[in-house]
Parts: structure tokens; sequence; C-alpha cells
């Protein structure tokens, strides 16, 4: 269970209706923005877009509207007890440090995408009335803006089913916890149906896939660098053992040290704690070095953590990966300005990112995230996985395989590059005259 920074109940009448006003207007809100952001017919020879059909803006209020009601539905069920809501479950909503920075870096991402997208596409035309207009970058930012839903979508989904399928062995006897709230992410499993949604959402609305993904990728990196510091706090994704010694490692608290935004203890303990509470190998406290039988200075790693209320020291790997992605953002945005061809960034993207991970997943700690090791205990093959020791270095993880395929993909993309100049839509765009 994720440690909770603030849990907001609604117990009282008054803070019920609260919670239904405020429903209320996020669905409100939602179709209003669908109204709005109808675009209407463009014409050919002025450039000028013309106002939105009235059953277009009609249509797309409804459709924001029903998702907006759909997700709201959910929310009040999932907050408001059974005497306030039909088949209300009455868990409050609790705010996790974890999401709120998930959600910040999502936010974040996307409205840099949808500036990049309109700086991308912008097209100046001198236009009867309202002088030089760009015709072309509003819209561009529109679709953005649309695309994120999907993307989000995709993203939540791919996550998940990825997840489940790493950890299929514990959904083998309830399948309906594969849909449980409480369930964990994967980001390659987001990565994956983001992409697919975003690709199917470029071909419906004509455009070019390779072109849209050198705009948004780089702030894939942005939204991960504050993602992984949403899980750093909570103590999820950590690194090995690093030793008594080092001046790299943190330890994460059990729920007995835990505290929530007010300083008052929680009620859960940080993800990696659960996870060396339960763990029966041994540790050389000051080396990290991690042993299957007990040895002179060894400790029990389940022992230890249930003494000291706190995980051994481990490695940030969440900080370390959230630095590399920053700079990967930056080093990209400067990279746009060389582009040779549309779907350059995104394959730099691809081979850049694969590297960073698996240099990354060389420091982490938590076998749960799923490796070689574990499949091959989870197919039966007790002899092999016994000849793939967790510690082993060629004991890789699904994420370093997945980053394999990436890199590989990212350099064929590379090799077959396309030329493309001005005529493509590369380069500075021409002033009007």
């Amino acid at each position: 269970m994720l440690p909770v920074l603030l849990r907001l109940t609604f117990t009282t009448l008054w803070m019920q209706l609260l919670l239904y006003a405020a429903a209320v207007g996020v669905v409100a809100s939602v179709a209003v923005n669908g109204w709005k952001g109808t675009l209407g017919p463009v014409d050919e020879k002025t450039g000028k877009e013309g106002p939105a059909p009235l059953q277009d803006k009609l249509l797309r209020a409804v459709g924001f509207a029903v998702v907006g009601g759909f997700l709201a539905y959910f929310g009040l069920m999932y907050a408001l007890p059974a005497d306030a809501f039909p088949g209300g479950r009455g868990e409050g909503i609790p705010l996790h440090t974890y999401g709120v920075l998930l959600a910040a870096g999502f936010v974040t991402a996307v409205s840099v995408a949808g500036r990049l997208a309109q700086d991308e596409w912008r097209r100046v035309t001198f236009v009867d009335g309202r002088g030089w207009v760009d015709t072309e970058g509003p819209q561009k930012r529109e679709q953005v803006m649309d695309l994120a839903f999907w993307v989000l979508v995709g993203g939540l989904v791919g996550s998940r089913v990825l997840f489940v399928l790493v950890n299929w062995q514990d959904y083998a006897r309830d399948w309906t916890q594969a849909f449980s709230l409480g369930g964990g992410l994967v980001f390659y499993g987001g990565l994956i149906g983001a992409g697919l949604a975003a690709f199917l959402f470029a071909r419906k609305h004509g455009l070019d896939f390779l072109r849209l993904a050198d705009v948004c990728i780089p702030t894939v990196s942005l939204g991960q660098c504050l993602g992984r510091l949403g899980c750093f706090s909570a103590g999820c994704c950590w690194g090995d053992m690093a030793g008594s010694h080092s001046h790299t490692g943190v330890t994460f608290p059990g729920s007995a040290l835990a505290q929530d935004l007010f300083g008052r203890l929680g009620r859960a303990s940080s993800l990696a704690y659960g996870s060396q509470a339960g763990d029966d190998r041994f540790v050389v406290e000051a080396t990290g070095q991690v042993l299957h039988q007990a040895a002179p200075g060894a400790v029990r790693i389940s022992d230890w953590v249930a003494q000291h209320g706190t995980t051994l020291p481990v490695y940030p790997t969440q900080l370390f990966e959230s630095v590399g992605q920053l700079v990967l953002f930056v080093a990209l945005l400067y990279a746009r300005r060389f582009r040779r061809f549309h779907g350059h960034i995104f394959a730099l993207w691809l081979m850049a990112y694969a590297v960073l991970r698996t240099t990354v997943e060389l420091f982490r700690g938590d076998v749960e995230r799923g490796t070689l090791h574990g499949l091959l205990e989870s197919l039966g093959a007790q002899g092999l996985a016994g000849a793939v020791p967790l510690e082993a270095w060629y004991n890789v993880s699904t994420s370093q395989f997945i980053s394999l395929c990436m890199f590989t993909f990212g350099a064929l993309l590379m090799a077959r590059h396309r030329p493309a100049g001005e005529a493509a839509g590369l380069g500075p765009t021409p002033s009007a005259a």
C-alpha cells in the first residue's frame, strides 16, 4: 500500500454535499472544454478557420461529459459511504505524494507538448481584418490536448497489463484483483500502451506519427522526471543494497515511522520496507553483500528491518533516473534544431532512454519488477533458475529486455531515415511577405 500524504474523508453531510458539487463542477468543466475546443473548417484559400458547426460542438461536449461523468461516478462510489451513494465504499480520497507527482508530471508534459506542437506546425498567414495570424499551430495544439486523454487511458491500461503479466502468479488464483485500484503499474507497459494510442490517434486524424513523436517524446522524459520523484516518495522501484558505509545509500521507513503531511504516523509502510520485511536472505551490513545462507557477519534482512523500523541502506535509483530523464529532456530539446528527418528525435530518445534505463536497472533491488530468475521459477524450471542467481549481472530484468528491443528499433529507424527538408515541414518557417 502506498503511504498517504493526506486523506480526505466524507462522513459529514456538508462534506458529502461538497464532494457532489465538486463532481458536478468537474463534469460541467469537462463538457465546456469540449464545446470550446471544437475546431471549425479551415478555408483553403484564406487559411482562416471558420466557426465550428453547432452539431459538432454538441457531440464533442456530450462525449466529454459522458467520459467525465463515468470517471465521477467511480470516484464518488470509491470515496462516499454506502448511505450517501449506492454501492459506496467509504474510502475517502487519499492523496499520495506518488499520485500528486505523477499527475504533476503528466500535466506538465502535456502542457509543454502542446506548446511544442504549436511551434512545430506554426503557419503565419495574412488574414483580412486580423493581420498576420498563426492558422495551423493552435489547431495542432488542441489536437495534442485531445491526444493527452487517449494517451492517459492507453498508458494506464498498458502499465497495468504489463504489471499483471510480470506478476501473473499473484493473480492466477483471482483474476478480478487485476482490476484493483491498489495494484501496481509498470512504466514500459504504459509507454507501449500510450504509444499505441498515439499511433491510432495520428492515423485517424491524418497526422505524421513520426513527426508527432518528435514533438511529444521529449516531454515523456520531463513527466517521468517528476514521476520518479513520486516513486522515491513511495519507496517503490528501490535500489540494491548499498552498504552502511555508502555515501549514496538511503533508507525507507516502516509504518511505525512513516508520517503524513501533518507529522501524524501513517498506517502504511513504504513499499521497499514491506518487501524487505519478508526477505529471508542474509546481508553483510557494512558492504551490502546479499547471501542466501547464513555467514559470519551477516544478518537476516527481515530481522534487521523489523528491529530498526527502516530498510537497509539502498541505492536511490529513483533519483538516478529522475536526474537522467531531466538531462535527456534538455538534450533532446536542443537536438530538435539539428533534425535531419521526421522520427530523428524519436529514434534518439529510444536509444538514449534504453541505455539510461539499462544502466539504472543494474542498481535496482526490487526483484518484484520481474527478472529472468523469476520467470524461470514461475515456469517450474528450478534448476535453470538456480543457475541464474538473483544477484547475478546476467539476471536481466523485463525492463532490460524491453530496453534492448527499444534500442534496436531506434537504431533501425536511424539507419533507414528518409531525407526531409523544408517541403516536409522541417527547418524554419518562412516569413510571410
